[in-house]
C-alpha cells in the first residue's frame, strides 16, 4: 500500500514507523528540516521537506498513485487543504485528517466535510478521543486502560499488579481453574517496560502491567480477581481547562449527574470562557501547582484528579502534589514516551497518551480485511484487533487446537450474536463471528490476510 503522511511530528512519526515495518510504501512530508532529517535517519521511508498542501509537493510525494493520505501536521487548515488537493487533483481514494479546533467540528457545521464540499473520509480529533478515554477510566476505577470492543460486549482491560494482587506468581493456565466462570484471556504483560506475549506457563509478578480481554458483564469480577475493588469517583478535579479539559467537563456535566467536578485553569480569559460554557461545573482561575488553589478546589477530598494541561511536567507534578494532599487517584496526560518508565514508580495511577490514542484511531482505517477496530498497545508492541470471520477464513470451521495461528497471535474472545465465548482448544469459529485477538507487530500482516476476502468468495 502506498501512503503519504503529511506531518513528521510524534503522531506522523509513529504511523510511519508502524506502516514502514510492514513493508508499505511510505512517503513523509514536513516543512521542518530537522524532523525530516530525523525520520530519514531512523525509518525506511522516503521523506522530504515541503508544504503538505501544495500541489507540486503532493505530486512529488507520489499522490497520483497513492492509496491513502494521512494529514497530521500541526495546522488544521493545512491538514484539510492537503486532503482537498489530494482529492481534487489526484483522486486519492482515502484521506484522513487530524482536526483539533472544535469550531470545525460543531454539529451544525457538519456539512462542511461532505463529499461535495471538503471530501475528508475520516476526521480525527485527539482532544475528543482523549476525553473519551479518560471518561472510560473514570467509570472503571482500578483499570489503567479500558477499551470497549464489539459494541461494548467485550473489553480490553489494563491493570497494574502489586504484592497484594491475588493472582501474582500464578501460571496463567491456572486462571481458568481458579476462576472457572470468569471469561478472561491475558494477551499481554509489560514487565520493566518490556512487553511480551505470554504463554500458559508464564506468571504475573508484582509491578507487571497486565492486559486482558474479558466479557463486559464480568468487568467487576475480573478487577476483583486482580485485587481492584475501587468505587467510581463522585468528586473530580480537572487540572487544565484546554480543549481536553473542557470536553471532559462537558461530558461529566451532561452524562454523569452524580459526579461533582471542578476545573482549574491558569489563563483568566480561558477560565472565563470555560465557566460560561459549562453548566454546573465550578471553574477556578489559578495555577495547578499552587497549594492554595489545590486546597480551594478540595483535592484532599476528591477521589480522582485528572491532569490535562498542555505541559507534561506540569501534569506530573500537579498529580503528585494532589495525591500528597489527599486525592486517592491521579489520571495524568503525558505526551512524551520518555516518562513511561518513571510514572508507576512515582505513584501516578493512570497515564493517558494522546499520541497512542490518535495512532490507534488512524490505524483502524489503514488495516485491510473485515477489521472493525484496531488498538495499539505499548509503543508498537502489537495491536488488539476486532474483526469479522468470513466463511473463507482459515480460522473458520475447525477446532482452534487444529488452527495454525501465527506466532505472536492470541485469541481473546469470540462474539456470536449476544454470546461472548472465551476461546478454548475445542472452540470452533463460525462465519460471521466477531473475533477479538492480539497480534504482535511481526504477525499483523498475517492476521490481515486471515480476515481478507478471497477472490473465490465471489
Amino acid at each position: 500500500m502506498k501512503v503519504i503522511i503529511c506531518g513528521a511530528g510524534q503522531v506522523g512519526f509513529s504511523i510511519a514507523r508502524y506502516l514502514a515495518a510492514e513493508n508499505n510504501d511510505i512517503t513523509v512530508v514536513d516543512q521542518r528540516p530537522e524532523l525530516i532529517r530525523s525520520i530519514s535517519d531512523t525509518l525506511d521511508v522516503q521523506a522530504f521537506v515541503g508544504y503538505a498542501s501544495h500541489p507540486n509537493v503532493l505530486e512529488q510525494a507520489g499522490a497520483e498513485d497513492a492509496d491513502m493520505l494521512i494529514a497530521v501536521t500541526h495546522a488544521d487548515e493545512v491538514n484539510m487543504m492537503s486532503c482537498q488537493v489530494a482529492h481534487s487533483l489526484f483522486n486519492v481514494p482515502t484521506k484522513i485528517a487530524r482536526v483539533r479546533n472544535q469550531n470545525y467540528l460543531q454539529p451544525h457545521w457538519a456539512n462542511l466535510f461532505s463529499r461535495e464540499n471538503m471530501p475528508i473520509d475520516v476526521i480525527i480529533s485527539p482532544e475528543i478521543e482523549v476525553a473519551r478515554a479518560v471518561t472510560r477510566r473514570l467509570q472503571i476505577p482500578g483499570a489503567m486502560d479500558v477499551i470497549p470492543l464489539a459494541e461494548d460486549r467485550v473489553r480490553l482491560m489494563g491493570v497494574r499488579c502489586s504484592d497484594k494482587t491475588p493472582v501474582v506468581n500464578t501460571p496463567l493456565r491456572q486462571l481458568t481453574q481458579l476462576f472457572p466462570e470468569l471469561q478472561i484471556v491475558v494477551v499481554g504483560i509489560v514487565r520493566q517496560d518490556k512487553a511480551m506475549v505470554p504463554s500458559a506457563e508464564d506468571q504475573m509478578l508484582p509491578g507487571d502491567e497486565v492486559y486482558f480481554v474479558v466479557a463486559s458483564d464480568q468487568t467487576q469480577r475480573a478487577l476483583a480477581a486482580f485485587g481492584h475493588e475501587e468505587t467510581a469517583a463522585r468528586r473530580v478535579v480537572i487540572l487544565g481547562g484546554g480543549n481536553i479539559g473542557l470536553f471532559l467537563a462537558q461530558t461529566l456535566d451532561n452524562d454523569f449527574p452524580q459526579v461533582n467536578a471542578k476545573v482549574i485553569e491558569m489563563n483568566r480569559e480561558r477560565a472565563q470562557y470555560v465557566a460560561k460554557t459549562l453548566g454546573r461545573t465550578m471553574v477556578l482561575h489559578g495555577d495547578v501547582l499552587d497549594p492554595d488553589i489545590l486546597d480551594e478546589a478540595g483535592v484532599g477530598q476528591t477521589e480522582t484528579v485528572i491532569a490535562v494541561t498542555n505541559d507534561d511536567e506540569t501534569n506530573i507534578l500537579a498529580s503528585l502534589l494532589s495525591k500528597r494532599y489527599g486525592s486517592q487517584r491521579a489520571i495524568t496526560l503525558i505526551n512524551k514516551g520518555t516518562y513511561n518508565t518513571l510514572v508507576s514508580t512515582l505513584g501516578i495511577d493512570v497515564v493517558v497518551n494522546p499520541r497512542t490514542i490518535t495512532v490507534s484511531k488512524i490505524l483502524q482505517h489503514v488495516r485491510r480485511g473485515r477489521i472493525h477496530s484496531v488498538h495499539s498497545l505499548h509503543e508498537g508492541f502489537g495491536e488488539l484487533i476486532e474483526a469479522d470471520a468470513l466463511e473463507t477464513s482459515p480460522l473458520v470451521g475447525k477446532p482452534l487446537k487444529d488452527v495454525n495461528l501465527p506466532p505472536g497471535v492470541l485469541l481473546g474472545a469470540v462474539v456470536r450474536g449476544d454470546e461472548v465465548i472465551s476461546p478454548r482448544g475445542n472452540t470452533v469459529i463460525q462465519g460471521g463471528d466477531r473475533v477479538i485477538l492480539f497480534a504482535s507487530a511481526s504477525a499483523i500482516k498475517k492476521v490481515e490476510k486471515m480476515f481478507s476476502v478471497r477472490l473465490e468468495f465471489f
